[in-house]
């Protein structure tokens, strides 16, 4: 196995760190060794999938001190130039490695390939589901049409009961993710709302939230996801320096030009609450 040396504990950027007082904690850390789990004691966050979203939660995750195992679907060695931007945190593996390695996993692929996602190294794990049901790109699914199920409850059904699935992050453009993230209580830290049925595994997505520098908003049971989905006033708009009003709903698909030219700005738990009340 290759091994690596990670950087100061106290999550300085310099390697080795060039505080004295963390110059002893480094000397103990640098004798720990690298392997493919991961740091000893170091929460990992598994990828399925590493396109924007991926990407940017994986960057949102070193800088939380977490391990990150990134996986899509061209294989690990397509990722190579991403590891070594993430640095000796991050390594790249086959979905079905990142999903057992990960404490938390994030499925962020198209719809269309939910049922492509490794089953068995998922079972007991929070699951957290980014993706959006885009017709276009996913074709015509009947159940999703109707409105009687949502894309998250699908992948729950496929995934079985072992798994517990959290709807996230699927409401926020990539580049407003990137930026909007805060040290907890900052008075203009933003919130992401969550939907699932197992109220521990929106616990621990909670923490994950948090160690990425986002508040959480429980929009209820997994179905709920539907009051953040594309068209609804809770989809894009309220996390740029525009009122969501003011801009009106995003429907599924690539955001518009308008869109993308508007500055990130912060939405608040209160103002994310009140506009799930409205879908």
């Amino acid at each position: 196995m290759t091994e690596r040396l990670g950087g100061c504990p106290c999550r300085c950027p310099d390697r080795p760190c060039r505080d004295a007082q963390h110059a002893r904690r480094w000397r103990a850390w640098t004798e720990y060794t690298w392997i493919a789990g991961g740091w000893p004691g170091v929460a990992t966050l598994g990828l399925i999938g590493s396109g924007r979203i991926g990407s940017t939660l994986a960057r949102l995750a070193v800088k939380g001190g977490l391990d990150v195992v990134l996986s899509n679907s061209r294989g690990p060695q397509t990722l190579a130039d991403l590891v070594a931007e993430l640095g000796p945190r991050a390594r790249a593996a086959t979905a079905a490695e990142a999903a057992a390695a990960g404490d938390w996993v994030v499925v962020t692929v198209p719809f269309k390939a939910h049922d492509t996602v490794p089953r068995e190294p998922l079972a007991g794990k929070t699951v957290i589901d980014t993706s959006n049901y885009s017709p276009q790109r996913d074709g015509r699914v009947e159940a999703l049409d109707n409105g009687s199920t949502t894309s998250s409850e699908l992948l729950q059904r496929y995934l079985g009961e072992s798994a517990y699935v959290v709807k996230a992050f699927n409401n926020i453009h990539h580049a407003h993710l990137a930026v909007l993230h805060r040290p907890t209580g900052a008075e203009d830290r933003t919130a992401l709302p969550i939907a699932g049925d197992n109220a521990e595994a929106k616990r621990h997505a909670t923490e994950l939230l948090d160690t990425l520098g986002y508040d959480t908003v429980d929009a209820g049971p997994l179905a709920q996801g539907r009051t953040f989905a594309p068209g609804t006033p809770a989809y894009g708009a309220p996390y740029t320096e525009l009122p969501s009003a003011a801009f009106g709903s995003l429907a599924a698909g690539p955001a518009p030009a308008e869109f993308l030219a508007l500055k990130a700005g912060p939405a608040s738990a209160a103002e994310v609450r009140a506009l799930l009340a409205k879908a």
